[in-house]
């Protein structure tokens, strides 16, 4: 808990330097984000309305008015997950900005964690910690590796590491975590893995220029962790935003006020989030997520 409050000073010193607005977006939703199998369904005064999964869009709101922006707020999934990486409740650390490209995204992620993982390393309570904790723990190095997604297919075909079904991957295969974490071990540096297929990632990812089979998406993948954070570029073009809210079968209508932004003005811009809890279990080599959670909420668990 200490760390964990090191790390959240760090990370908004982080931002505050790079000239981020934090806000404070509602936890009480009416439109998914990262698919409705996850949501927390909820009455609200005869209306139905979820616990979010996240605050981007409500963060994409606040471009035009704020400039680049920020929130530290309680996310919700309800996955039946029992793995050592998921937590039903979480801490969500999110950002969106403005008027950049997919290498400023990429740039801004790597500083993002060196420097936030410096200043808790410098913190005369937290470092301490993390030495006694996770004595061999290495602070990641600038620049990161950056391995497309059809690449690191051949590598894992290449390395004989199936898929989920026991055969080689193909394009549009989910890698799944166990796949993920072979890789990135034996690699043994940090990777920006990019460009993922349209069809495995969510609605509002920006299709690549050379390539509208792919996203300017992004999942940061730690040695011995596995995925510490993912972003993406967003579509800003209406047609483009409006045709991703089909394929994923959403009612239009509840998204009219994230639809409007496209078609009255918007700007390119992206963004990203991170899972508190995931950052602590890297720094302090914690084998699961719960651990790094005052009162862990997970399947069957809700009470402290």
């Amino acid at each position: 808990m200490k760390v964990r409050a090191t790390l959240l000073k760090s990370i908004r010193r982080f931002f505050y330097e790079e000239g981020l607005l934090e806000v404070t977006p509602p936890c009480m939703v009416q439109t998914q984000v990262e698919g409705g199998s996850t949501l927390f369904k909820m009455d609200y005064y005869g209306e139905e309305a979820y616990l979010t999964q996240s605050s981007q869009l409500y963060l994409e709101t606040c471009l035009p008015a704020l400039g680049d922006v920020f929130c530290v707020q309680e996310s919700f999934r309800a996955e039946k997950s029992h793995t050592r990486r998921h937590l039903s409740e979480y801490t969500h650390i999110e950002s969106e900005l403005a008027f950049i490209e997919f290498d400023d995204l990429l740039s801004h992620l790597e500083r993002l964690i060196t420097k936030t993982v410096q200043y808790v390393l410098e913190d005369p309570i937290a470092g301490p910690l993390i030495k006694q904790l996770n004595p061999d723990f290495q602070p990641p190095q600038m620049p990161f590796k950056r391995m497309e997604y059809i690449h690191a297919l051949d590598w894992l075909n290449e390395h004989g590491i199936p898929n989920e079904d026991g055969e080689p991957f193909k394009f549009g295969d989910d890698i799944a975590e166990a796949a993920e974490r072979k890789m990135t071990d034996t690699i043994g540096v940090p990777i920006l893995l990019i460009r993922f297929p349209v069809e495995i990632k969510s609605f509002y990812m920006q299709k690549c220029a050379d390539d509208p089979r792919v996203t300017e998406s992004v999942d940061v993948l730690m040695p011995n962790v596995g995925e510490i954070t993912g972003g993406s570029m967003r579509t800003w073009d209406y047609e483009e935003l409006i045709a991703g809210l089909k394929r994923e079968k959403l009612d239009l209508d509840s998204y009219y006020w994230f639809t409007d932004q496209r078609k009255y003005g918007t700007c390119p811009h992206g963004g990203y989030g991170l899972g508190t809890e995931r950052i602590l279990a890297w720094l302090c080599d914690r084998f699961t997520v719960r651990d790094c959670s005052l009162y862990p909420r997970f399947t069957g668990r809700c009470k402290p």
